[in-house]
């Protein structure tokens, strides 16, 4: 929130406006059938809406600025809907005037008409001749990165703190001074690497993984940090994957003399890995090597207001491109998959996600959760839908 926008919610706390303001001036109704609008700023009990229909609303219940308001009553397990589309349903009788939020809104099973591929369009691609360019790094295997990172891969969680550690030394200033087609040396920590059966499905699918981090086209390369006793060996990680072409260097924890030894270690490693990797050149590539992965990251009420609509604009323009956009968080489309499923090119490739929505409804009811898109505390005091 900018200190503008504080001044004007500190503004509008002080007192309800004396006379009937128009709803649009205090509240946004994005979908003409919605039974609710947001607000653009903190509404006081007292304050008068005036309607698209000439009615006047009063506000009962103080709404944060983000918050919904509802503009009609609302029946017990009534459909509530925003964007036109429903969000929830009313788990107390609400009346017109009143905040809606968790306090009175939730999810239930709800029947949705999947109307496979019917707004399917193919793209229109600019012509070639009309494509963007952007100044990449273009690898050995046609791939195209937009950043040259070195990078410390940590094999199993226990080793995870010292690559952030040998990751810290290269940010200090001056350092990469030398290497100016570097973007950076980043560490790879996870919390995987134990705990799983050796020779599993599992294991090697978070080989796998590992593996695939390394090889993407933003790393030009890379260092493994292990602690010597873990499931994930090295050794096994590496033949199983695309990883034995790069015979990587590893360092181990617990034969290389502890933790310490072993940062400084790494950091001697990478740094002569530093003038190879610096060989790599921008050059002119096409937007149509772009591969852009879409992911939640932290919503609110207004998140589905500009913020997403605009990355969606953003999204039709890569692809106009010839490029790629990826909606990574599956969960995060709960409740609007009948949305997408109409944009599928195929009733069989709308049917795959469908599937992968029911494998979450399963899973989460397998622990005792629901998939309700997750919404964190941060999210629901900033008004995170259902949707």
């Amino acid at each position: 929130m900018t200190s503008t926008q504080l001044r004007s919610d500190a503004i509008s706390l002080e007192s309800a406006p004396k006379e009937p303001v128009a709803l649009s001036q205090l509240a946004v109704l994005l979908h003409p059938d919605d039974e609710v609008a947001v607000a653009k700023s903190s509404l006081l009990p007292g304050t008068q809406l005036i309607l698209n229909d000439g009615s006047v609303l009063r506000v009962s219940q103080m709404v944060p600025m983000g918050h919904k308001i509802a503009l009609v009553d609302i029946p017990y397990d009534g459909v509530v809907n925003k964007y036109g589309q429903i969000i929830g349903f009313a788990t107390q009788e609400i009346k017109a005037g009143q905040h809606v939020h968790t306090q009175n809104l939730g999810i239930k099973e709800l029947t949705l008409d999947y109307a496979f591929s019917e707004d399917y369009r193919p793209v229109e691609l600019v012509p070639e001749v009309e494509r963007r360019t952007f100044m990449g790094y273009r690898r050995p295997d046609g791939r195209v990165g937009t950043r040259n990172y070195v990078a410390i891969l940590a094999s199993v969680n226990c080793s995870s703190s010292a690559t952030v550690r040998i990751a810290e030394y290269f940010r200090q200033q001056g350092v990469l001074d030398d290497y100016p087609n570097i973007d950076g040396v980043i560490a790879l920590p996870h919390k995987g690497g134990c705990g799983a059966h050796i020779g599993s499905r599992d294991l090697y699918i978070f080989q796998r993984t590992l593996a695939g981090i390394v090889h993407h086209p933003n790393v030009g390369g890379y260092v493994i940090l292990s602690l010597g006793c873990e499931v994930n060996q090295p050794t096994d990680m590496i033949d199983a994957t695309p990883m034995r072409d790069d015979a990587p260097l590893v360092m181990t924890i617990q034969q290389d003399g502890g933790f310490l030894k072993t940062v400084e270690a790494g950091i001697e490693a990478v740094k002569k890995i530093l003038p190879e990797s610096n060989k790599a050149t921008r050059e002119p590539v096409p937007a149509s090597e772009l591969v852009v992965a879409l992911q939640c990251g932290g919503s609110d009420g207004w998140s589905g207001v500009t913020a997403n609509p605009g990355l969606g604009k953003a999204a039709d323009i890569i692809v106009e491109q010839g490029g790629t956009v990826v909606l990574g968080e599956t969960t995060e489309v709960y409740g609007a998959e009948h949305l997408l499923t109409r944009r599928a090119k195929t009733p069989e490739i709308g049917q795959k996600l469908i599937d992968c929505i029911h494998w979450w409804e399963d899973y989460t009811a397998y622990f005792g959760g629901s998939i309700d898109n997750n919404p964190a505390p941060g999210n629901k005091q900033r008004s995170h839908e259902h949707l």
